[in-house]
This record gives structure tokens, C-alpha cells and sequence, in this order.
């Protein structure tokens, strides 16, 4: 039986070649959706966006979110995350590190950096926040076996003492407490304001009865992010508030952002 086609075209090479266009669109495809999120690319040097061309450029596409919340277009309109002046480029090439030349936990440099995420809480099942006050909680209580950490009085990293905690906020879904809410008093500034802290951050030490923050010093918890409701905390102040205490663990010290050697 003869498989020619057309003089020396056969059916394996048209398979060949069908496999190689296809191989293409779907590189093309791929390289297309890949832009919907953090493009287009800026210039480190002229600050010029870049242009991906016709063949690159994505359609916009439309999310309809859950419970209500309206629509999301993607890419959409471009939206710099953190736009900050006080910060500079340590050398004057493309690719150069970021240093931040005013407050570095507030800056949105490095460590400290946030995106900027929905102004919305995260939610259950039922659309009520997942995350909330424990007395605002749907049947949620500390063990008996554990020690409340509500009262306790809260250290820095330089075991200056910052303030007392006067609530805990769990998450309903995975059932554990996600942040501790302080209540700011003494020498360390703010004395009355309430900040909230991540509880991966903190030491609880039942037999001493403390909390200890090792990520910034008792007088940064002043500039801590403040939360706009007392009932619940959004994507946006989760990301300010994380990275303004994760930042602490590079910027809260002097002898934290030298060398080590």
C-alpha cells in the first residue's frame, strides 16, 4: 500500500509538522496567559514599560467572583503595587537590589513588601469572614490545656515590653488563631492603639506568662498597620500587616541587615 500524498509528502511527515504547529500555539498560548498577572515589565533603567507586541499582548478576560463581589478583568489596567520615592537603586545597572531610604518596614521594600490584594475578607463556605476575633467566633475558646494568652504582656525582639493582649483572632476554617491583637502602653510608644500581630511571629511562654514578637523592637509596633474593622481583617491589611512584621526580621536591627561575616 502506498502512503504518499503528494510526490515525496507522507503522512508521517504531516504528522511532524502538525505536531510542530501545534507545539507553537501552544508556546504562544502559554507565553499569552502568563501576562495576565504582574505585566507589563518595567525597566530598571529607563522605567519604560515594555511592549510584548500584537502576537503576545493577552485579551481581557472576565472573573465573576463569588458571594457578590463583582467582576475582575485581567489583565486590566495596570496598578503598581507599592508606588514609594523613598527608595533608590544601590548600583546603576539593570537587575540592581532595591534599598529603601525612609521607614524600611513601611516602604514595600524587600522583605517588607506587600501586594496590593483585595480590600475584602476572606471567607467561609457561608460568605462570613473566615478570620475573626475570638469573641466574635462561632463557638471558638483557647483549651483548657493551654495557657490564655489574652493579658499576657508582649516583648519586642529587644525585650522591651510593648503591651498587653487584649484579644486573639482565629480562623474558623483551619481552627487555629492566626493573629494576636495588642493593646500598645508603657515607654514604647502609641500607648492606647491597638495593632495587630502575626501569630507565627510570637513566642507565648505559658511558664513565664509573656508573649514574645521576635521580628521588631517594642517602639516599631507604634507603626504598626491598624486594621479598619474590629470584626474582621482583609486580604489588603493581612499582606500591610505580615510584611510590615516579616520586614522586621531584616530591617528591625542594625546588626540584622549586615553581614553576618
Amino acid at each position: 500500500m502506498n502512503y504518499y500524498l503528494v510526490g515525496n509528502t507522507d503522512l508521517a511527515e504531516l504528522a511532524l509538522w502538525a505536531f510542530f504547529l501545534f507545539f507553537i500555539g501552544l508556546i504562544i498560548y502559554l507565553r499569552r496567559e502568563d501576562r495576565r498577572e504582574g505585566y507589563p515589565l518595567e525597566s530598571d533603567v529607563t522605567g519604560r514599560l515594555e511592549n510584548p507586541g500584537w502576537l503576545f499582548r493577552p485579551d481581557d478576560k472576565t472573573f465573576v467572583l463569588s458571594n457578590g463581589r463583582g467582576v475582575v478583568h485581567a489583565p486590566g489596567k495596570r496598578v503598581f503595587e507599592a508606588p514609594n520615592p523613598k527608595t533608590r537603586r544601590m548600583s546603576p545597572y539593570e537587575g540592581a537590589p532595591i534599598e529603601p531610604t525612609g521607614n524600611p518596614l513601611i516602604d514595600g521594600v524587600g522583605p517588607a513588601a506587600w501586594a496590593e490584594r483585595a480590600h475584602a475578607p476572606d471567607i467561609m463556605l457561608d460568605g462570613s469572614p473566615k478570620i475573626v476575633p475570638l469573641d466574635k467566633s462561632h463557638g471558638f475558646w483557647i483549651a483548657r490545656q493551654d495557657r490564655n494568652p489574652i493579658g499576657m504582656p508582649v516583648f519586642g525582639c529587644d525585650n522591651v515590653m510593648a503591651g498587653v493582649v487584649s484579644n486573639v483572632w482565629v480562623d474558623q476554617m483551619e481552627r487555629v488563631i492566626r493573629y494576636i491583637e495588642v493593646r500598645l502602653m508603657g515607654d514604647a510608644g502609641g500607648a492606647g492603639r491597638t495593632v495587630t500581630a502575626p501569630m507565627a511571629m510570637c513566642q507565648v511562654s505559658s511558664r513565664r506568662g509573656t508573649v514574645k514578637v521576635d521580628a521588631i523592637r517594642a517602639d516599631q509596633f507604634a507603626a504598626a498597620p491598624a486594621l479598619a474593622s474590629d470584626s474582621q481583617i482583609t486580604f489588603n491589611e493581612e499582606e500591610r500587616v505580615i510584611g510590615y512584621f516579616g520586614g522586621g526580621y531584616l530591617y528591625s536591627k542594625r546588626s540584622r541587615i549586615e553581614p553576618f561575616l
